[in-house]
Formats: C-alpha cells, structure tokens, sequence
C-alpha cells in the first residue's frame, strides 16, 4: 500500500472522502431525495431531480470509463455479485419511500441534517440502524433470506449494460457509456437548470463522490493482501455499523461504510458553518417524534430488503446499470409520494 499505508485505514479514508464530498453537497448544494420528490410533485420544480439524475450520469460515466481503463473490477461490484429478487426490490423501496416521507428525511439526508445541529435527525440516524440491524442479522434475517431466495429468478447478468452488450454485439463497457451519457444528457435538457451552476456543480460531485469509492475499494481489492469487497457509499447497514462501530470499537477497525457515515457527518457540519445555519434542533411535538421514529424504522426495513436506500439503489446500483436501481428508486418515489400526500394534503 502507498506509503505503507495500512488497507484497512486506506478504505476508510476513501469512504471518509467520498462521505465527506456528499455531506458537503447536502448543506451547500440542497442535495436531498425527498426534497427533490417534494419540489416535482408540489413546486412544480424538478431542479433537484435534474441534479440526481446528473448525479447519476456522471457516476455511470466515471464508472464504466474506470473499468474500460482496468481501473475499476466492475464485475466485482456488490450489486452485481448479490442475488436479486424483484419482489424485495418493490416491497423494499415502497417501504422506505413511505418512511422517508414520515421521518423527513432518508439516512443520508438525515445524517446531513444531524451534521447541521438537528437531534431529530438523530434519533432518526440511530433508530434506523437499529431497524436496519434488526432486518439484516437480526430476528426478522432468517425470514428475510428466506424470503429474498424464493423471490430470486436465476439470471446469466444483472446489469442492463451486460444485456443490451449482448444484445447489440457491442461492448458492455461502450454501451454502460452510451446509457450514462443519456442519462446525464436527459438531466442536463433544461435552461433553467443549466443556469444553475450551484445545482450542477454539486450534482456532478455528488457523482464523483461515489465513484470515488468504486475506484478506491477496487484498486486495494485488487492490489492489496485481505479480502475487500468492491464497493461505494450507501446509508442503510452502514448506520448500524457505525452504531456498533462506536460501541465495540475494539473489536474492529473502521469500515469503508463506517467511514462514509463520519465523513457525511463532517461534510455536513462544515457546510452548516459556512452557510452559518448550525443550531440545535429539537422535537417538541410527540405525535412528530413518533411518526419519525415510525419512518425510521420503515426505512431500516426497507433499505435492507432492496439492498440499499436512495443513495445505494438510486446512485451508487444505478452508477452500474444494475436491474434492481430503477425499479428500486421507482418503488422510493412512489412510496414517498404516498406518504408526502398521506401528510400535506391527506387521502380525502
């Protein structure tokens, strides 16, 4: 390793990094899931969508030239090496949706949100690890596993980059080029967002921040001596490593997705200086404090189940074409439009 750099404190330097990028990109560029699902269904603005689909572009582009270069293993990556089950996908994410609309907030919004002073954001971070644990390795995993194997079609690929290469007679990596580019290229089709040089900047970084990671757990993947898996930022087990992380730090070094959760906290807590909105926050409302924690817990639940939150799935699996990334993020928008409409205008 460079500079004889231990592998397990240079993983959670690029997971500190890129969390660091992202946190930043919440405070000062608006960069938030719910905000943008808000803004389209209820400003009529779609500003922030366009930023997360600009996100998303930039990652896929970044990602698939990396492996065109032998810089990235993308066949590697834990989105495409995870059996998936559609049903789990769909269930997963109108979950999550749901309780991101409750809570106010995804993981990683939340984080941010805790970087800036807000202890409601807090018990929504800590709660929805908890939830997270509880699906992944706690009561309800057997049930899980169970669950997510029977729903599990066998499948040659799990990457639309990997079929339509296929399908074509053309390269994956060219044609995992192709699809990012439109995808960036469908965000960048707008005057007004254009314009907005702070969205784009930051959607573009939000974009770097998480191939950063695909690039950074590769190469020590690669080159280095223990076993690592190929990853990127997600804000879903990560919360409930972090939680054990702190408590049993001995028993454990830091992980990229321990790391990544630090780094969204300082980025965070930085931006909030600079714009000078740091200020504590707290719940003086028991129905609000409970509806969170409800949130919470749904999207513990949730991300578990579709192996990722709106980070994970609508980013970081989207970055590499995988099956589960639109219909997971579809799942999101519609469950979150559920529970934005269950609570600003009601079902009546």
């Amino acid at each position: 390793m460079p500079g004889g750099i231990p592998e397990p404190l240079l993983i959670a330097l690029f997971g500190f990094g890129g969390g660091l990028i992202l946190g930043l990109a919440a405070r000062l560029g608006r960069f938030c899931t719910l905000g943008a699902i808000e803004d389209l269904l209820y400003q009529n603005s779609d500003t922030r969508l366009r930023m997360w689909g600009l996100a998303i572009g930039v990652a896929g582009l970044s990602a698939f030239a990396l492996a065109g270069m032998g810089l990235f293993e993308i066949e590697r990556n834990a989105y495409w090496i995870t059996p998936w089950s559609p049903l789990a996908s769909v269930i997963g994410g109108l979950l999550f949706g749901y309780g991101m609309s409750l809570a106010g907030n995804c993981g990683y919004g939340a984080l941010a949100r805790f970087g800036g002073g807000d202890l409601r954001a807090f018990v929504i971070v800590l709660v929805m690890g908890i939830s997270a644990y509880i699906m992944m390795s706690g009561p309800f995993a057997r049930l899980r596993i169970m669950a997510t194997e029977a729903t599990s079609p066998i499948l040659e690929s799990q990457s639309y980059a990997q079929v339509l290469g296929a399908l074509t007679g053309l390269p994956m990596i060219y044609v995992g080029l192709a699809v990012s580019a439109l995808i960036a290229l469908s965000a960048l089709a707008s005057r007004a967002f254009l314009a907005d040089r702070r969205s784009l900047f930051w959607g573009a970084m939000v974009g770097i921040a998480v191939t950063t990671g695909w690039a950074g757990t590769s190469w020590v993947a690669t080159h280095g001596f223990l076993p690592q898996p190929v990853q990127t930022h997600t804000f879903s087990a990560p919360l409930g490593e972090s939680i054990l992380f702190l408590m049993t730090a001995s028993g454990g070094g830091l992980s990229f997705g321990v790391a990544s959760v630090f780094g969204v906290l300082a980025g965070a807590f930085c931006g909030s200086l600079i714009k000078g909105h740091f200020r504590w926050e707290a719940c003086e409302d028991p129905r609000e404090l409970r509806r969170q924690i409800l949130g919470a817990v749904c999207m513990g639940f949730g991300a578990v189940l579709a192996f990722g939150c709106t980070v994970g799935q609508g980013i970081s699996a989207f970055s590499v074409l995988s099956f589960s990334a639109p219909i997971t993020f579809a799942a999101i928008f519609i469950g979150a439009s559920i529970g934005l409409r269950q609570l600003i205008t009601g079902f009546a």
